[in-house]
């Protein structure tokens, strides 16, 4: 008689993306060494990851390039410094936020080691986030779509966006739990929703969660039981404030036999582990608990972070409305 660990069988449309350099960022301002990223490139590849994600594309008319690290901008001459030609199955992707990016910083895909250009928008971004797809797709770049913030949009308004995209010729659409706000029970109708939208397009749907509640990882699962094929992780759940979906957890949880998780507690275990010593800061905690629990941006609760306060209830106060 089979465990029902035997049984769970693993689809081959399944795409795992890192993107540990990209919302870990965030918490250092992208200061991280060639070294760590070589070993995390060499780490994706050997764990099987279907796409890194190198960092943002950010325009440095918006950005001082002197207050931030490398993989801000994440440059093609950088990004060749790690990868080289990328003679790897594994693909690379870079982020262009809306309104914090120039068309002009992308070149043509052949010209370029990136694969996959994900654009990140708000929906009321979506004129501009369209322009950005379609101008990547014309170039030969992969596409996807992050719609930030959905925990605070209206359903009629989600809808207007995933016919909007429908139309382009993107790859991927995001669900994107920005403020790690929503349950199992609500991801799942989210996720019915865009899936249904993407069926009649022809379209991919993926997750990027955020674990201001502890539930990254399980909105993560329950989207992939669902039919949601593109899965977003990072090593040790590093991201913004409270982390994203641990990468060694949804790793383990994969049963597709490309996926091989020895590497990534090699790498959890000499640099991930260095980076905490070193002083970074994120995974849940209070502070991303009010916040999450409250659907607010978590800007705050940084602040309070940063501050070193400890005086929860307060904070509770100041942000409960």
């Amino acid at each position: 008689m089979k465990v029902l660990s035997e049984l769970m069988g693993y689809r081959e449309s399944i795409k795992v993306v890192d993107a540990t350099l990209r919302d870990g960022g965030l918490v250092n301002d992208f200061y991280f060494t060639d070294d760590f990223v070589k070993a995390l490139y060499r780490t994706n590849i050997e764990a099987g990851v279907d796409y890194m994600e190198m960092g943002y594309r950010a325009s440095k008319k918006v950005f001082d390039e002197s207050k931030f690290g490398k993989w801000k901008f994440c440059s093609d001459d950088h990004i060749r410094e790690i990868v080289g030609d990328n003679d790897t199955d594994l693909k690379i992707a870079i982020m262009a936020d809306i309104g914090r990016h120039e068309l002009d910083d992308f070149d043509r895909k052949e010209n370029s080691p990136v694969d996959l250009v994900r654009v990140a928008t708000y929906i009321h971004q979506m004129p501009e986030a369209i322009e950005m797809i379609e101008d990547a797709a014309k170039k030969g770049y992969e596409t996807s779509c992050n719609i930030m913030a959905v925990s605070q949009a209206q359903k009629e308004d989600i809808e207007v966006a995933l016919d909007m995209l429908g139309k382009t010729p993107v790859d991927c659409i995001y669900i994107v739990d920005s403020f790690g706000s929503l349950y199992p029970e609500q991801i799942a109708r989210i996720a019915d929703l865009y899936l249904n939208f993407a069926a009649k397009t022809g379209k991919k749907v993926g997750i990027h969660a955020h674990n201001n509640q502890q539930l990254a990882f399980a909105n993560t699962i329950e989207c992939c039981g669902d039919g949601v094929d593109w899965l977003d992780g990072t090593y040790m759940g590093m991201g913004r404030g409270a982390g994203n979906c641990a990468m060694e957890l949804l790793l383990g949880f994969l049963k597709n036999p490309k996926y091989d998780v020895y590497p990534v507690f090699k790498f959890l275990e000499n640099y991930m582990l260095k980076l905490k010593e070193d002083g970074a800061v994120w995974g849940y905690d209070l502070q991303y608990l009010m916040t999450g629990q409250l659907n607010q941006h978590p800007r705050t609760a940084i602040q309070f972070t940063k501050e070193n306060r400890r005086d929860y209830a307060n904070f509770y106060s100041e942000i409960h409305e």
